[in-house]
């Protein structure tokens, strides 16, 4: 189940929300999705772990039929005080999702992932409701910034210190324990440390790279591929009762082509 967050743990959520790395990810997050989900006007989308609607909102822009589910009573309310008709949002867990088989297009876990302690089961659920893909949005452990989140969450961070923080290879490995041989895709969001730039001149292609593997945030994108696997039922009746019912089926067939 994870941490579920009440008034205090969101409003460290929402104070670290309005930070300048937040509201620079919050920047780039809508290209990132365009990107990789490719969403269509009308589609169904889910917002797991959808807190207080702010990507509800952002979905609801592009024009998708957008649903949320969130854990916190506290954070739900606020999600349909913010999106009231335009949204349909319940609670539930990640895990064990109130929706049926193939209900929506899309779903996606913004910062969620990093707050669930079965993050693989939460996964199975995010496929089994969507029918196309599947989008993961996590903090990286191997950026500046998730080291230093890390540390901060070692010293006693009410907020940071309850997360499990991701890298691009675990995530790819949970997305194939969960999906199987899926096509995924990936990008990141780069955001580096005012320290760096001060003394590290950084070019603009450095800075523009969307494959490396440290940037800050990391968006992933898995395809929904359905196999069909034969099921080979048991022959039950009796060889020798097989024959005899083949035998007779050759010998009306001869009748009628006599009769004919």
């Amino acid at each position: 189940m994870g941490l579920i967050f009440d008034e205090n743990s969101a409003a460290f959520y929402e104070s670290w929300r309005r930070s300048s790395q937040s509201r620079t990810i919050e920047r780039s997050l809508e290209q990132l999705v365009i990107s990789l989900m490719d969403p269509e006007p009308g589609e169904r989308i889910l917002d797991i772990g959808c807190g207080t609607g702010n990507h509800l909102l952002m979905f609801n822009k592009l024009g998708l039929n957008v649903s949320g589910v969130d854990a916190s009573p506290h954070m739900m309310q606020e999600a349909k005080s913010r999106l009231g008709h335009r949204s349909a949002i319940k609670m539930g867990m990640a895990e064990d999702l109130p929706f049926d088989d193939n209900e929506f297009d899309l779903a996606v876990l913004v910062n969620t992932l990093e707050f669930l302690d079965k993050p693989l089961l939460a996964l199975r659920e995010a496929g089994r409701v969507a029918s196309r893909k599947v989008f993961i949005g996590v903090l990286n452990s191997l950026s500046w910034n998730g080291i230093l989140k890390r540390i901060q969450g070692y010293f006693g961070d009410p907020l940071f210190g309850q997360t499990t923080f991701y890298n691009l290879w675990q995530i790819k490995s949970l997305l194939q324990l969960a999906y199987g041989n899926v096509p995924i895709s990936w990008q990141c969001i780069k955001i580096v440390p005012s320290f760096i730039e001060e003394t590290i001149p950084l070019s603009k292609d450095f800075l523009g790279r969307k494959h490396s593997p440290f940037g800050f945030f990391l968006g992933l994108a898995a395809t929904m591929v359905y196999r069909v696997k034969t099921n080979n039922l048991p022959l039950k009746a009796k060889l020798k009762t097989a024959s005899q019912s083949l035998i007779a089926a050759r010998t009306i067939k001869e009748l009628n082509r006599n009769k004919g």
